[in-house]
């Protein structure tokens, strides 16, 4: 099973998604930003450098919010997912065809990949403050 970072990162009230392009697996869909976990890495330093690489701004990882394990037809991962702040850098998408910052109310207007699902589900239960 790979084991893959996702940020929940909060900015002015609003949560960052990023849409995968066509030519990667699960095209169209969105999900929090992140990426798979290398040796030796711990989540939190996976989950920085891929926000690094993938958007070119530095974050701090705070609370870890849980994880959700999904079988995909291409295997299973388990996704950690981490709140995360914005600390500087200039956003550029380099990886992703899209994305948007976006309110808790306005996540259900987006199709995510189904291992993000269960943080959406988090998110729009309230179950964490977004402000």
């Amino acid at each position: 099973m790979k084991t893959v970072t996702a940020a929940i990162l909060i900015h002015q009230g609003k949560i960052l998604i990023a849409r995968r392009r066509k030519e990667d697996r699960l095209a169209g869909c969105w999900e929090f930003p992140g990426g798979t976990l290398e040796t030796g890495e711990s989540p939190e330093y996976c989950l920085a450098r891929e926000l690094r690489e993938e958007f070119a701004i530095e974050i701090e990882v705070g609370a870890f919010l849980g994880e959700s394990i999904y079988h995909y037809d291409h295997g299973a991962i388990c996704l950690l997912g981490y709140l995360a702040d914005w600390k500087e850098g200039e956003l550029d998408c380099r990886v992703h065809d899209q994305y948007a910052w976006v309110g808790v109310q306005e996540l259900g207007d987006y199709e995510f990949s189904p291992a993000d699902v269960p943080f959406v589900q988090i998110l729009q239960r309230g179950k964490m403050i977004v402000s």
